[in-house]
């Protein structure tokens, strides 16, 4: 590294004095002088080259004195490390000039010795600012292109290069899945350019919620998401960030294929699923790719509560392990669902808004639900009376078709 030095001082024979001392140093490359007889040259200087790496100023000098010099120095973005040069025992001006930000001090009369040892220890300070920059420059550069392809969490690890934070490992995990009806069909039929511009909108706008809920983006496949919390990094109320992600997603969805359905196209609702247990975490690319997701029974009967959905008449449908994880979790009974490849039944609920919940419906419902678990035949009329007042609860109409068909009881098998 040749280092670039500002010395700034009105005596005359200074400047022959320093480049005969350093002709050395100045030969072999090391260092590059530059002198100024007072602070306003200086700072003309500095502005003229702002690669200068260090100041050695005096502080008696015409028009602008060194401690002024100091002071304009350390008001700039980037401050240049200062040596201050001052008669000897004058400590007053040596405390000031250590208070507004001098790196060091030099007395007078210089001793050439102490000189070029206080310019080898600032170059060095120099030298580790320099990295320490360096390196936050090219963090901020990885994170800000990583941002364009991972989570946010994600791409903060892989920036940081956090030890082991990829690594394959067992975490209690939050894990959500979204899909949308009748997305295949829509494939089939929309124009190229409509599809391209409706999916990266919706998959755009998807993503953002779950950014705003920090959650961790684990797949994009076509027009399905799968969503992980308490992934990579630690939250305890994962559970509590999955329902409330469940709930904006599910309004911005809504509001998505309204906006669509007024340009003519029918896009279909979205579904969600989620549930929470342990699954094995991270990257799972091999040394080629990176492909940070998870895997195992969790992951799985949140796929399934997603597709149960469709059987149901809900949009989303959670497991007990979130209603039961989710502070202050408002929703109703699903029943016992049998789901594929599952031989115990997993209780499962239609998370609501406040206001849904805290409705008459809502109460009926519970009231239907309550007589339905316990085989009591009045649950018929009483889900018979419900679909009669709110034709639109998809979910009372589901089971009135079951008890209807003969079934008894809260569990049910779902394909």
């Amino acid at each position: 590294m040749t280092a670039t030095i500002l010395f700034v001082d009105d005596e005359p024979d200074l400047e022959a004095l320093i480049l005969q001392k350093f002709r050395r140093q100045i030969r072999d490359g090391l260092l590059t002088l530059m002198f100024a007889r007072d602070g306003l040259e200086a700072l003309q200087a500095l502005e003229q080259n702002p690669h200068v790496d260090m100041v050695v100023s005096d502080i008696n000098m015409p028009r602008m004195d060194g401690l002024s010099l100091l002071a304009k120095l350390q008001e700039a973005e980037d401050k240049k490390s200062t040596i201050i040069v001052s008669a000897y025992g004058d400590m007053s001006n040596i405390r000031i000039a250590m208070n507004r930000g001098a790196f060091d001090f030099l007395t007078k009369p210089i001793d050439f010795a102490d000189l070029e040892a206080t310019i080898q220890k600032t170059i060095g300070h120099v030298e580790m600012l320099r990295e320490v920059r360096r390196r936050q420059m090219e963090a901020e550069r990885a994170h800000a292109s990583l941002s364009r392809f991972f989570s946010p969490e994600i791409a903060r690890r892989l920036a940081a290069d956090v030890e082991g934070s990829m690594e394959v490992q067992w975490r209690d995990v939050a894990t959500l899945f979204t899909d949308i009806t009748g997305f295949t069909s829509l494939v089939e039929s929309a124009a190229p350019q409509t599809l391209g511009e409706l999916l990266n909108e919706y998959v755009g706008g998807m993503t953002e919620i779950v950014f705003a809920h920090e959650g961790t983006v684990a797949k994009i496949i076509g027009d399905a998401i799968q969503v992980l919390f308490n992934a990579p990094g630690d939250q305890l109320d994962y559970a509590t960030r999955a329902v409330a992600c469940a709930h904006d997603l599910d309004a911005w969805a809504e509001d998505f294929s309204a906006r669509w359905k007024a340009r003519g196209v029918n896009f279909g609702a979205t579904r969600i699923g989620a549930h929470a247990g342990p699954a094995l975490v991270g990257n799972f690319g091999g040394n080629r790719f990176f492909d940070y997701t998870a895997y195992g029974d969790s992951i799985n009967i949140a796929a399934r509560l997603e597709a149960a959905n469709k059987h149901l008449g809900t949009r989303i449908c959670v497991s007990a392990s979130i209603a039961e994880g989710a502070a202050n979790f408002h929703g109703r009974p699903v029943g016992d669902l049998m789901l594929r490849g599952r031989s115990e039944p997993l209780r499962a609920f239609e998370p609501l808004a406040t206001a849904k919940f805290e409705s008459a419906a809502t109460t009926r419902y519970s009231e239907a639900f309550a007589k339905m678990e316990a085989g009591d035949a009045a649950a018929m009329p009483a889900f018979a009376a419900l679909v009669g007042m709110h034709a639109d609860d998809a979910l009372a109409g589901f089971h009135l078709r079951r008890l209807l068909n003969g079934a008894k009881g809260i569990r049910m098998q779902l394909e």
